[in-house]
């Protein structure tokens, strides 16, 4: 049986390490607006421990707003000049070094040009209200900055969650604020800080959207709209998941850029990993009732099979061309008969003749991130470079076009590779279909750099999309994954695995996507949790999972036509 692996796709937490570069690009979409704008983005970099994070954050926002027709700058604060934000129609400032000090000259201008769009995040909000005069900015704006708030207390083994404002509530929907605390060690995985506004005047200002303390029950404005002034009181780009108040600001950027985009929900669905040991009986079964409901769907294909170890023939090196690969073109054969359509997933989804970090096989393993160790952090491999990467595509897309098969998309292995590779992909793919890892510098070669303990460390994030981004931070297309996938426990079978997600997980997470107008519920399925040795409900629960998505009005599309 080929082993499962979930890695980076169960990203129920999307915050992997940490993380960005300044960069612009130009993102073009057929779904927002008609008028092209331009956007910047200022965020904080003062030198410190989480200096770099604001970059991270910085990414993230990019990458969002490439779903939009807006052209995206990035400036650290510190380095803003007066005038800066005159040929930008859009300026979001991301707080996210607390009393960082903001220039003169910014707080000048926002002042100086109400008729431009400022949305501010979280920290220092305080520092423009003293620049205006706390009176002037209440009478101006319609509302106050009060304070900022954290947890209520410390926690404790007796109380492990004291509460603080977790729950954004948005069309009747609670959207989650992560949080863990583990007693032994006192850590706390958390983001629990909220900027509390208080709105004085209600023609002037509205708090379009609350969160609340789930312990006290108390509310507190959490995205304020003043005209062209917004304020959102946290940065929702920290531990991002499918239920998480990251979504929220994924709708609500709808109506900050005017996009006038119209309702509308749709659903994919792929099969993930089919290789030559791919049973094809259980892509045959899963194809058949696909094609039944007339529901689109793609495969993601491993062109190249490798087994350098022989860990899965007895200890014997095994190598199967995509043209000698009888299992899995008979697989495709059948599926692209019945709407299937192809994803290249990988060209061998393993690297080299070594574990990476388990058996070396294809669809185990990493093809471009190294990882020796299960748990480590890991780093480009040795080749790394866009010559290599560019050569490495080239060969998965030779091996598809010896039976004249033509990807319309590509998807990265284990969803992490390098800055080289990403943007090889973009080179030779129109599409890629996945969620990634954005890094805050393209010098990754160091592991030092992504050490907690270095003041001065780069930052690594794993992001997920709820709808297409037309152009990311490294120049792809991006179609969503948004849902996660199925998985059970059988830590017994492999160690690996031992994660259980069920259906019922990606029905609900189906049910956070349709606050986003234009949201998808995307999610991906392996075929061999349909073996009968396994004895699991796959192809029930599979069966269920797409009845409930189809129930709340989700529409079934083609992939390869989006």
């Amino acid at each position: 049986m080929q082993s499962s692996r979930v890695f980076y796709r169960l990203l129920g937490i999307v915050l992997i390490f940490a993380l960005v570069m300044v960069g612009s690009g130009f993102s073009p979409s057929a779904e927002a607006q008609t008028v092209p704008t331009r956007s910047l983005i200022l965020y904080d970099s003062t030198p410190g421990p989480y200096s770099k994070l604001g970059h991270a954050y910085a990414i993230m926002l990019r990458n969002l707003l490439g779903h939009f027709k807006t052209q995206v700058d990035f400036l650290p604060v510190e380095n803003y000049v007066s005038g800066t934000v005159t040929p930008y129609q859009f300026i979001f400032y991301l707080g996210s070094l607390f009393d960082n000090p903001i220039p003169s000259a910014f707080l000048a201008d926002v002042a100086q040009n109400p008729l431009k769009t400022v949305v501010w995040f979280k920290y220092n909000l305080w520092q423009f209200t003293g620049h205006l005069g706390a009176a002037n900015f209440a009478s101006q704006y319609g509302f106050n900055f009060v304070t900022l708030r954290n947890l209520d207390g410390a926690p404790s083994a007796a109380t492990p969650n004291p509460g603080f404002f977790d729950t954004v509530l948005y069309k009747n929907k609670a959207f989650v604020k992560y949080y863990s605390y583990d007693a032994p060690t006192g850590a706390i995985a958390a983001d629990p800080d909220v900027g509390i506004a208080q709105i004085v005047d209600a023609i002037k200002a509205k708090a379009l959207v609350n969160i609340k303390n789930s312990k006290t029950l108390e509310q507190t404005p959490y995205i304020v709209r003043a005209g062209n002034f917004w304020y959102v009181a946290d940065l929702p780009f920290s531990y991002i998941g499918p239920r998480d108040r990251y979504l929220v600001i994924c709708d609500i950027l709808h109506d900050i850029l005017n996009s006038k985009v119209q309702e509308s929900h749709r659903a994919l669905v792929r099969l993930e990993d089919v290789s030559e040991i791919t049973d094809p009986s259980a892509v045959k079964t899963l194809a058949d009732y696909l094609s039944a409901r007339r529901i689109p769907f793609s495969l993601a294909l491993i062109p190249f099979y490798r087994d350098p170890l022989g860990s899965y023939n007895n200890g014997t090196p095994e190598e199967i061309h995509f043209a000698n690969a009888t299992n899995l073109l008979n697989a495709v054969q059948y599926s692209t008969k019945r709407g299937g359509k192809i994803v290249m997933h990988g060209y061998t989804h393993q690297y080299s003749n070594v574990g990476n970090p388990y058996t070396g096989v294809s669809g185990d393993e990493f093809e471009a991130w190294r990882k020796t160790s299960i748990g480590q952090q890991g780093q480009p491999v040795d080749e790394d470079s866009l010559p290599w990467a560019l050569n490495r595509l080239t060969l998965g897309l030779a091996e598809l076009a010896t039976k004249q098969i033509v990807p319309f998309a590509w998807e990265t292995p284990h969803y992490q590779a390098s800055p080289n590779f990403y943007r090889a992909t973009a080179q030779k793919f129109k599409n890629v279909y996945e969620r990634a890892v954005y890094y805050t510098s393209d010098n990754l070669a160091d592991l030092d750099m992504l050490d907690s303990t270095d003041p001065n460390r780069d930052f690594a994030v794993g992001q997920f999309f709820p709808y297409i981004i037309e152009s990311d931070y490294y120049g792809r297309r991006v179609l969503p994954e948004n849902l996660g996938n199925i998985e059970y426990d059988i830590r017994e079978i492999d160690p690996a695995s031992f994660i259980s997600y069920t259906w019922q997980d990606l029905y609900t997470n189906a049910q956070y996507a349709v606050a986003v107008r234009d949201g998808f519920a995307s999610f991906f399925f392996h075929p061999f949790w349909l073996e009968s040795s396994l004895q699991l409900p796959g192809f029930q629960d599979f069966q269920s999972l797409i009845k409930g998505i189809t129930a709340l009005k989700y529409t079934w599309v083609d992939p390869s036509q989006l």
